[in-house]
């Protein structure tokens, strides 16, 4: 019953908002997706909490990230990874091991693909702007594919700089991420090599190669 409740709840949502977009919204979002993405990187500083409302867990960590076009160094305290805009090493620290890999692209998730969160708004998704407030601007994204994991995503952004202040990923099995940005830097100039696994630091791992 609670699924069918969830099912059909998602349904009148998806209803409101697909007869129009919000202009106000995607005129912010453009704003903020061409400040970001004109930059020679993003680079951010977070606190990340995710809630499995099934499970009954409350997660929370802290992380960083750079991002360069759909290159980024996603830095975690269990987890580091680089991604060079073709290949992935996923590296466990207690583990003390690496796994290659080429992902797909289709996976939009912030932990995936970090460089979607700047135009995300421009394919398949619907946007609102939820409130205005003095000093950011609360907009939601709703998914036109009805087989999309999302329920919605949920973009907090600064004033005036179009900076990103916060996302919130809400997912159809009961999951929630939030990440709070604590520092946000558009003039950071990064070299190729941060975007790949510097093995001579690393030497002694494990490394699996899954290409």
């Amino acid at each position: 019953m609670k699924t069918i409740c969830a099912s059909v709840a998602f349904l009148i949502i998806q209803f409101s908002v697909a007869a129009q977009n919000d202009a106000e919204a995607v005129k912010i979002l453009d704003r903020f997706s061409r400040t970001a993405l004109s930059a020679p990187s993003v680079s951010m500083k977070f606190d990340l909490e995710t809630i499995d409302q099934m499970e009954g867990t409350d997660d929370k960590t802290t992380g960083s990230i750079i991002i360069s076009k759909d290159r980024y160094r996603l830095e975690l305290p269990e987890n580091i990874i680089w991604f060079d805009g073709q290949t992935s090493w996923s590296y466990l620290p207690a583990e003390k091991e690496v796994t290659i890999t080429r992902p797909e692209k289709k996976d939009d998730s912030f932990q995936s693909r970090p460089s979607a969160v700047f135009n995300l708004y421009k394919k398949d998704y619907k946007v609102r702007l939820l409130e205005e407030k003095e000093s950011s601007y609360l907009i939601d994204m709703y998914p036109e594919k009805l087989d999309s994991d999302h329920v919605r995503i949920r973009l907090s952004i600064g004033k005036p700089a179009f900076d990103l202040k916060g996302i919130e990923y809400k997912y159809k099995n009961g999951v929630t991420v939030m990440l709070t940005v604590k520092d946000y830097d558009l003039k950071q100039v990064p070299d190729n090599i941060t975007f790949t696994f510097p093995a001579g630091k690393y030497s002694g791992v494990e490394i699996n190669d899954m290409r």
